[in-house]
């Protein structure tokens, strides 16, 4: 409780004890008592009442918040130029009076919405697009009076700067906005660009009438029933053919991934005949290698024992002797001995038997 209120009240204490010392000294009057200590009473009453309700009409407190502009019956102008700045502040009892103002933030909500706006019902912003559709709005506009514009609010607009300049230039704006975009723009590509330009036409335009825009808030934007189920189908029909290129695209994969896999099969039968190609070229060329050397063996133990019999001549025939067949019976002389001679016979533990 500041000073003032509390002085206005004193000042209707005052009062009561004025009238109640009033209201005793006529019942002590009535009776032919002693009235000289009630008298006293009344008149220090009254003049107490008078004085303290002089001073209470005469101070007024500012809260933080607010700001006062003074009506003033002694001003040139029938009003104070300058606004009362928070705190306590004098003024002429009777001759003056002051109107308060919230220089805090309020907001004015325009909503399809039925409870959700200032006004009941559906008080959403009705706008055509460039291209001839019909749009609503939700928009909220959140503001505050200007302190140094205090006095010209009050002279312009007084409490009506709600609902008489802020609302209709927000709508009047938003439509002006609008119309300067395709519906396809309005909801899509171009609402950040809108928003931008209705906020810059709503500052200019608040600030001229004394008040400051804090922010502009697109809420929504509600299309015609014909529209709305235009874009449905629109939409429908886009994820139709999203869905049918998904499909065309997840036949193409499974198409490449059979390729592919084909591919691969393809890739290592050909590694395996390359594999198999190389083994049978080194194994060829091994037999080969080992044919070469077994005919060079040969070819050099031929050499050997043609060396060997042209040294030696007899050594072919003992090495044909040597390899008869036991049982031959018939013992062989040499090539230029005429005679044929018949070899003796053994027996099992290798003597010779007589001839029969």
């Amino acid at each position: 409780m500041n000073i003032a209120s509390f002085l206005q009240v004193v000042a209707v204490l005052a009062w009561l004890l004025f009238f109640g010392s009033v209201v005793l000294l006529g019942m002590r009057i009535s009776r032919r008592q002693g009235t000289k200590g009630i008298v006293t009473i009344v008149l220090i009453a009254l003049a107490a009442a008078i004085l303290l309700s002089g001073v209470a009409a005469g101070l007024v407190f500012v809260p933080p918040d607010q700001r006062a502009v003074v009506i003033s019956a002694v001003a040139p102008d029938g009003y104070r130029t300058e606004a009362l700045q928070p705190g306590m502040h004098w003024i002429v009892p009777a001759l003056e009076y002051v109107v308060y103002y919230p220089i805090s933030r309020q907001t004015y909500t325009m909503s399809i919405a039925d409870s959700e706006g200032q006004r009941v019902g559906d008080d959403s912003v009705a706008a055509r697009t460039s291209d001839g559709q019909e749009i609503y709005v939700d928009a909220s506009v959140i503001y505050a009076i200007n302190p140094n514009s205090v006095v010209t609010v009050h002279i312009e607009w007084q409490s009506r700067y709600a609902d008489d300049l802020v609302r209709p230039l927000a709508r009047g704006i938003i439509r002006d906005a609008v119309s300067q975009y395709g519906v396809e723009e309005v909801y899509s590509s171009k609402r950040l660009e809108m928003t931008d330009a209705i906020n810059s036409a709503m500052e200019t335009k608040l600030s001229e009438n004394g008040l400051v825009l804090v922010e502009f808030i697109l809420r929504n934007i509600t299309f015609s029933s014909e529209y709305a189920a235009s874009v449905e189908q629109k939409q429908i029909a886009e994820q139709q053919a999203q869905q049918a290129v998904f499909v065309v695209q997840q036949k193409i994969q499974e198409a490449e991934q059979v390729r592919q896999t084909a591919q691969g099969a393809a890739d290592a039968a050909v590694i395996a005949a390359e594999g198999q190609a190389q083994a049978v070229v080194i194994a060829a060329t091994a037999d080969a290698e080992a044919r070469v050397i077994n005919a060079t063996a040969e070819a050099e133990a031929l050499e050997l024992i043609a060396e060997a019999i042209k040294d030696n001549p007899d050594l072919l025939l003992y090495q044909y002797i040597v390899r008869l067949s036991p049982g031959i019976q018939v013992m062989l002389v040499p090539s230029d001995n005429p005679f044929l001679l018949t070899l003796p016979s053994l027996d099992s533990g290798g003597n010779i038997l007589a001839p029969e």
